[in-house]
């Protein structure tokens, strides 16, 4: 009996620390387990950083050559000292900071196995170094919750951006622009000057300079800061504080061309104070008026009407219009922007009374003639009343070929989409059968979601670039502007 307890109990035994070691050796795997994520998840964010980093050897940014140039400086500097202190060490008695010396140089290791050593943290403190400088440098420009690297990416890719040149005037010029600038910093836009209608218009009347009003919002769809300076610039004041309904930005380019005595040298400084990517440029510095041939709604009769803000207001339909005086000289800096352009975009804006005074500049239209560069027309999405009204794509196209010539454009970009609600008194302006057959048309979904009768400028800068890049290649440009 006692031998068969002494066997229970020594099985029992056996039996619990078997049980014991199996519970520690899956303990230990369990620990070994985390020990080995850790150290996994620690190698992944310590690549994760470093391929963050080496974004700044990416090619375009402009770095590495200045990286490279700062590192020689460098390497020459400890030349320089380390033939000072060899040659301290060399010819110095014995001292106490001999040895000191010696300890600090490493002499107990390999040379190679020292160079690598002192090279290694040489590097990393520049590159530390440059990046604290950078980073306190450029502080006050970055945007917050925005990465430097991503800032100087964007700006970078901007700066070679191609030579775009955008034609018009209104709210159709600045919805491109302010999609266009996110493509390109070498933008160029050329404006009408033939507005004399609102705030513009008494300032033409009443002071004698040139309508301010279309450059203006050129202006502030080209600023860096559409959040407040550009608003503040938009800003329109109440009749009833006897400022007649004029707009700060007016008034403010109508002040500086007192200061400079010069309307072009007022839009550019008014540049510089909104930051803008890009020029702003008159199609002239003549005082012109726009003048139209319109016939009578029960086409029995034809009447002429004189003033940009009139020809609207007429009713009947715009046979067609020229300025007064007949031949003004164009601005020469929009002639030089236009024969110099990789990219011209004519449009979206009001047919009659935006696009054609522009083109309607003889200087303009030649220049537009003999440039090199591709052209597009953007057509309208909607109709305008009282001046385009019915008008399809055809039509806006047959009218500008009526005005300026046959075989203008290398491309007509037109909207596609027709699913969104229209006010009763606008309507879609759709392409006919017929204008494929002249002219490469592009159709796309460029509709403002919240104001389909107007251009998304997103959508609308991107298919530019895209067909622009679609037509000189690369394919990687095209992805890298995307």
């Amino acid at each position: 009996m006692q031998s068969a307890f002494i066997q229970q109990r020594d099985a029992s035994t056996c039996t619990s620390g078997f049980l014991f070691w199996k519970i520690v050796d899956a303990f230990c795997k369990d620990c070994y387990y985390l020990h080995g994520m850790q150290e996994q998840n620690r190698s992944k964010r310590f690549l994760a950083l470093l391929q963050k980093e080496l974004r700044w050897l990416k090619p375009g940014l402009g770095v590495k050559r200045w990286l490279l140039l700062m590192l020689a400086g460098t390497t020459l500097i400890g030349i320089g000292f380390a033939i000072l202190v060899l040659d301290v060490y060399r010819t110095a008695p014995d001292t106490w900071w001999l040895p000191l010396l010696s300890a600090l140089s490493l002499r107990f290791l390999d040379r190679t196995l020292r160079a690598v050593i002192f090279g290694g943290l040489g590097i990393v403190l520049i590159l530390a170094g440059t990046w604290g400088l950078n980073r306190a440098l450029l502080r006050p420009f970055l945007r917050p919750g925005k990465h430097i690297l991503e800032t100087v990416s964007a700006y970078r890719k901007r700066e070679r951006g191609p030579k775009v040149v955008a034609i018009g005037g209104g709210t159709g010029l600045s919805t491109l622009l302010r999609g266009l600038k996110h493509h390109t910093a070498n933008l160029t836009a050329v404006v009408t000057v033939a507005d004399d209608g609102g705030s513009s218009g008494e300032l033409r009347k009443n002071i004698g300079i040139l309508p301010p009003g279309d450059i203006r919002n050129c202006l502030t769809a080209l600023s860096n800061d559409e959040a407040l300076l550009a608003q503040i610039f938009q800003y329109r004041f109440l009749s009833s504080a006897g400022l007649n309904g004029h707009t700060l930005g007016n008034l403010f380019i109508t002040a500086l061309t007192d200061i400079t005595g010069s309307f072009e040298e007022a839009v550019a400084e008014s540049g510089r104070v909104l930051a803008v990517q890009g020029r702003v440029l008159p199609s002239t510095l003549h005082d012109v008026q726009l003048v139209a041939e319109i016939r009578t709604p029960d086409e029995k009769t034809e009447k002429r009407v004189r003033g940009e803000s009139q020809i609207t207001k007429a009713g009947g339909r715009i046979q067609r219009v020229w300025l007064d005086p007949h031949t003004p000289l164009a601005f020469p800096p929009a002639v030089q922007a236009i024969l110099s352009a990789d990219l011209i975009v004519i449009g979206p804006g009001s047919l009659f009374t935006s696009i054609l005074p522009n083109l309607l500049v003889p200087d303009l239209a030649n220049a537009l003639r003999a440039s090199r560069a591709l052209k597009f027309y953007v057509c309208n999405v909607a109709t305008q009343p009282g001046e385009t009204d019915g008008f399809t794509c055809d039509d806006h196209v047959q009218t500008i070929e009526n005005h300026l010539g046959e075989r203008l454009f290398d491309v007509i970009v037109c909207n596609n989409n027709y699913e969104l609600p229209l006010p009763e008194n606008l309507s879609w302006v759709k392409a006919q059968p017929e204008l494929e057959e002249n002219y490469p048309v592009y159709f796309a979904d460029l509709v403002d979601n919240e104001n389909p009768w107007r251009h998304d400028s997103t959508k609308l800068a991107q298919v530019v670039m895209d067909l622009y890049y679609e037509r000189t290649g690369p394919l990687s440009g095209k992805d890298e502007f995307s």
